[in-house]
């Protein structure tokens, strides 16, 4: 049985360097469903729920595992001076998947996605039906099954020498994909942790952000891992995101940055998702040349009278209203594609998605 009640779904050691005085007891945060900022509010409180992750002693003891090892680099690259070993990149990208996976955020929409497939099978829907902590289990083995889905990202730290800190939020491991939203080729598409032109953000501090990037699509001119940014656009740009993708709280460090970011929402918020998946319903149509089944697409309730359809989820990303500067095209930048639903793939997935022949393609 697990020893801790109230477990965080955003750990305290990576709210830390966001907490008032680096104290990790008190935390400024700015609500966005009633637009209020909340001075010192208790971290204890943040982004956690009793037996959020069960009660289950050896899951607990593998998420203190993944924390410990986040922790340990953390106080390491928030020193001046650090150099980046390859153990540091390592261990963000695996926090970042683990953090992406293990939100409130993240299981609410894989609740809702079950939900969406019980709605329309009747009485064999229940067996489809989550609950939070079905969502959690789900996602804790998702993330024990693929760590190595993004380790062949590029790692780079961003140190903000501006007078604009970096706020975070209640979600803040963000998927997002600069090429797959502005591309002619992948227009009408969505995008995954193996596709290319994928981007990984988290905030660190109030002063390092993380950004795991595509080098096959993107170049960042970064020395060592490090690139230090003095436009003020360009953190105004990455803290768009934690603003797009938080579920309800974000959180800031500097109480005097607190009317900044209520106008920063204020621009942004009409951008934000409520439904970050979208259901397409296809029913049988006949089949062609005597072997392949043909489907076409339907609404909901015709769906639900058809004995025989398919249902395909997608997920919906926010679009942001600007891209920091630094990200910049890949000269002769490439992805790989087969023509299938598979979809533009980087070159470390090629050989594990589909049986069908992948082929190198220009990016730009």
């Amino acid at each position: 049985m697990a020893t801790n009640k109230n477990q965080h779904f955003v750990p305290r050691c990576y709210l830390r360097p966001f907490t008032s005085e680096e104290g990790n007891s008190a935390i400024n945060l700015y609500n966005l469903d009633r637009s209020r900022f909340i001075e010192r509010a208790p971290v204890k409180n943040q982004c956690s729920g009793d037996y959020f992750y069960g009660q289950d002693r050896k899951l607990e003891v593998a998420i203190q595992t993944v924390e410990s090892a986040y922790a340990g680099i953390l106080r390491e690259i928030l020193k001046p001076g650090c150099q980046l070993v390859k153990e540091y990149h390592d261990v963000l990208r695996i926090f970042w998947l683990f953090q992406n996976l293990r939100t409130e955020a993240a299981s609410r929409r894989a609740v809702e996605m079950a939900g969406d497939t019980a709605e329309v099978m009747g009485e064999e829907g229940n067996n489809f039906r989550l609950n939070i902590k079905d969502a959690v289990q789900l996602a804790m083995s998702a993330f024990a099954d693929s760590m190595n889905v993004v380790m062949d990202l590029k790692v780079c730290l961003i140190k903000n020498i501006t007078n604009v800190p970096f706020v975070t939020s209640d979600d803040p491991a963000v998927l997002t994909n600069r090429w797959y939203l502005d591309s002619p080729k992948t227009r009408g598409m969505s995008f995954g942790m193996r596709d290319a032109g994928a981007l990984l953000l988290l905030p660190l501090s109030p002063k390092i952000f993380c950004i795991c990037y595509d080098s096959d699509v993107y170049s960042i001119a970064s020395e060592n891992g490090w690139l230090s940014v003095r436009n003020k656009s360009d953190i105004q740009a990455l803290n768009e995101f934690q603003i797009l993708y938080c579920r309800a709280n974000l959180f800031l460090k500097d109480e005097r940055y607190a009317g900044q970011l209520h106008e920063a929402v204020v621009k942004v918020k009409a951008r934000r998702i409520e439904n970050r998946h979208s259901v397409n319903y296809a029913v049988f149509d006949g089949v062609e040349a005597g072997v392949h089944r043909r489907y076409k697409v339907v609404d909901k309730e015709t769906f639900i009278s058809y004995p025989d359809g398919l249902m395909h989820f997608q997920t919906v990303h926010p679009r942001p209203s600007t891209w920091p500067s630094f990200l910049r095209r890949k000269s002769k930048g490439v992805a790989y594609y087969n023509g299938t639903g598979v979809g533009y793939v980087r070159k470390a997935h090629v050989e594990v998605r589909s049986d069908l022949p992948f082929a190198k393609i220009r990016a730009y």
